[in-house]
């Protein structure tokens, strides 16, 4: 069962979950680059991130999939890129469970089976910023 969703508090996805998390009364926290950075600026100080000692983007990527039990991906397109990709392959090097879903008719039975046979506590959420995503994070 889920007790906690992380991310790195980025536009679009990774704020969706948060916010998400919020909402529903669920833990959240996780990495964000040294500044808080993000592409609207700072992160929101509302989000419980600590931040990372880079400011580049990846290091807070590859400690988010690092301290969670398993990591999704929410992507408007079946393929990654940028930041999405590095998560899915740092996942891969490091040999936590990874899932990337993205529009299609199947991505709910892909989380049931997810979900059913992977036990997750923590939850890292990534995907693409909102400036490359529009809609990804509703407001």
């Amino acid at each position: 069962m889920i007790q906690k969703i992380i991310s790195g508090g980025q536009t679009g996805a990774d704020r969706a979950a948060l916010d998400w998390a919020i909402a529903n009364d669920i833990g959240h926290g996780g990495w964000c680059p040294a500044g808080w950075r993000a592409e609207d600026g700072l992160v929101p100080d509302l989000y419980c991130l600590r931040e990372t000692q880079q400011r580049n983007y990846r290091q807070r990527t590859q400690w988010n999939v690092r301290d969670s039990d398993a990591t999704l991906i929410i992507t408007p397109a079946a393929e990654l890129t940028g930041g999405s990709l590095l998560t899915q392959e740092w996942a891969q090097k490091i040999n936590r469970p990874c899932l990337h879903v993205y529009r299609c008719n199947e991505w709910r039975e892909w989380i049931r089976i997810f979900f059913g046979t992977n036990s997750t506590s923590i939850l890292n959420v990534a995907g693409p910023r909102s400036s490359g995503a529009a809609g990804i994070q509703p407001r």
